[in-house]
């Protein structure tokens, strides 16, 4: 069909600009200097003005428009393809050009000052470039005009088909099991903590172990790299350009090393995924919990099984002979899987881990029913960390600044942390019906994992829906008590 080709064309040309932001976004967050920011904000305005073009064309918008017209004529993957295009192009056409790279110099010149903010506990240096980020993102809702409460738009840029309806059934399952268990948990008077924690471990051997860990996960280097960060995250152009960070704390060791593991989850993902996709809407990960779902099996299935140290504390003891020489596996499983209440999402603990992402998301609905205002999150994050946690951060550093995603635009993103974890969990008992998990991790055989997971999930890209794909590999629909009963077995054994 002319017409398809025709939009393959554009879409092809459109993904070079893409890939361009790409590579300069990982420069912007892994190595370039302070400096640079007002002038590459300048530049990538130039850039991203030509794609705000490129994707409000009278040419494109007829192609794509011609396409919905024929979609039933079209065949099930181009269908699902055009129907991408169409709801983007709904949304674009309706932001004024000026405010369009407005708000992407914002989103360039925002991390930066976040980053000083967070290092400095600086939240007056921050908050007014995030109520500009906030306002701007409340506004493009209310140009789209859609049929939809201004939250569930942008909860849909990151879990296709999923609203508050949905996220508020699953919060209230987590609320109503967990919050009750932790408690249970917490008050038990056991404590995992070992001393070894707190001791100093050296950041070039911490690094040491983390690219051996990228051989434990067969991660491709051919095909990617790790780098550090003051927020770990993963990058990605292609399958054959997949990069991820970690950070190293001198003081609290395992930082790294489950940064590490968290991110190679969703890097295996973005590598394996077809290149068929490469120059179509349907490559990358199907949607924010599916990713998350592969990096927190990553972390947690994998990485805090007491398996996975069967095999490989030896290596790390290598590292750090003094401050593990007499740490026993059991010991160290205890200590990665210990459960306390903390401030720091990233270095939170399994168990507790959801509560930080239902604080964030009740954050997120309130604001964008416009029942708070952005000047109020400092007061309003203490408190519920006091509500969910029993804590008070000391400061906004370890409150209200410490999480990136604010100052990237990533509004709606949170509350897919935790669906990833439940959605990890159902596939984590469909995988045990076909595979022996801990034998395998036990024989460093990661690799079989990972290809269950191309085979099921990875290499579709994002060709099938997140409910499509559960699904598909399970056999049912979403179901979260799989995570609750994964979290209530693993730590009614270890505390209860």
């Amino acid at each position: 069909m002319e017409l398809y080709e025709q939009f393959q064309s554009m879409i092809k040309k459109r993904k070079a600009y893409q890939y361009v932001l790409n590579v300069v976004g990982w420069d912007s967050n892994t190595e370039a200097p302070d400096e640079a920011f007002k002038r590459r904000a300048e530049m990538l305005g130039i850039i991203n003005q030509e794609l705000f073009q490129m994707q409000t064309s009278e040419a494109y918008k007829d192609v794509v428009n011609g396409l919905y017209k024929q979609i039933d004529d079209l065949e099930d993957l181009q269908a699902r393809e055009v129907k991408k295009a169409k709801k983007a192009l709904d949304k674009i056409v309706k932001i004024p050009e000026d405010e369009f790279i407005e708000y992407g110099k914002l989103i360039q010149l925002s991390q930066k000052k976040w980053e000083h903010a967070k290092e400095n506990n600086d939240w007056d240096g921050f908050k007014d470039n995030l109520a500009k980020i906030v306002d701007f993102n409340r506004r493009f809702v209310d140009y789209y005009e859609f049929d939809m409460l201004p939250y569930d738009v942008l909860l849909d840029d990151y879990e296709e088909g999923w609203t508050m309806k949905d996220f508020d059934e699953f919060f209230d399952v987590l609320r109503a099991e967990l919050v009750p268990f932790v408690k249970e948990v917490l008050d038990s008077g056991k404590s995992l903590h070992k001393d070894f924690i707190d001791m100093s471990y050296d950041t070039d051997k911490q690094k040491e172990f983390c690219t051996y860990l990228m051989d434990v996960f067969s991660f491709d280097q051919s095909r990617g790299v790790m780098k550090e960060s003051v927020h770990p995250f993963t990058w990605n152009t292609h399958p054959s350009d997949v990069r991820f960070t970690t950070r190293y704390l001198e003081n609290y060791v395992f930082s790294s090393i489950f940064a590490a593991i968290h991110e190679i989850g969703h890097a295996t993902y973005e590598q394996q995924i077809d290149e068929t996709w490469n120059d179509t809407l349907l490559n990358g990960g199907t949607s924010m919990g599916i990713h998350e779902s592969q990096s927190r099996f990553y972390e947690n299935i994998i990485g805090r099984s007491k398996a996975f140290w069967e095999t490989h504390l030896t290596s790390l003891k290598s590292h750090f002979p003094e401050q593990l020489k007499d740490v026993s596996v059991q010991s160290f499983y205890e200590a990665i899987n210990k459960v306390e209440a903390s401030y720091i999402r990233v270095e939170a603990d399994e168990l507790t881990y959801p509560l930080h992402i239902m604080l964030r998301y009740e954050i997120e609905k309130q604001l964008f029913a416009r029942e708070i205002e952005v000047d109020d999150l400092p007061e309003i994050w203490n408190k519920k960390m006091e509500e969910y946690l029993g804590i008070t951060p000391k400061d906004d550093s370890e409150g209200v600044l410490q999480d990136v995603h604010w100052s990237a635009g990533l509004l709606g993103y949170f509350p897919t942390y935790a669906l990833g974890s439940a959605y990890a969990a159902q596939f984590y008992y469909k995988m045990a019906e076909e595979l022996d998990i801990d034998e395998l991790i036990k024989q460093d055989k990661i690799d079989v994992i990972n290809q269950w997971f191309k085979e099921k999930i990875h290499q579709y890209g994002s060709s099938k829906s997140p409910k499509e794909l559960l699904e598909a590999v399970t056999g049912e629909e979403f179901n979260p008590m799989y995570y609750v009963r994964f979290l209530k077995e693993k730590y009614s054994d270890l505390y209860l």
